[in-house]
């Protein structure tokens, strides 16, 4: 039996992935972003626990990464040096 994807399709929805963060409160996760979806949705959730304090964003969490790695002194006048240096032909005018 064949079916006609134009009725098929209307019926059928893509699934649908993604990542939000949410707060657990009272026994109710609440979203902290806005979902495009009905109301009433029923969806498969994944819970990830983020340790206490690695809740912000990953530049937060990343700070102070390099410390110790690096002379930034260094990199710095690195990067100066290296802006001098010209690899580009000069443009005839």
């Amino acid at each position: 039996m064949r079916m006609n994807t134009a009725t098929t399709t209307k019926k059928r929805r893509e699934p649908m992935a993604g990542t939000i963060r949410a707060h657990f409160v009272n026994g109710i996760l609440e979203p902290l972003e806005r979902l495009d979806m009905p109301e009433g949705e029923v969806l498969t959730i994944t819970i990830i626990r983020l340790p206490a304090g690695e809740a912000g964003g990953g530049l937060e969490r990343s700070a102070g990464g390099w410390t110790g790695l690096i002379d930034a002194e260094e990199l710095k006048r690195n990067i100066y040096t290296d802006r001098v240096i010209s690899t580009r032909p000069e443009p005839r005018l």
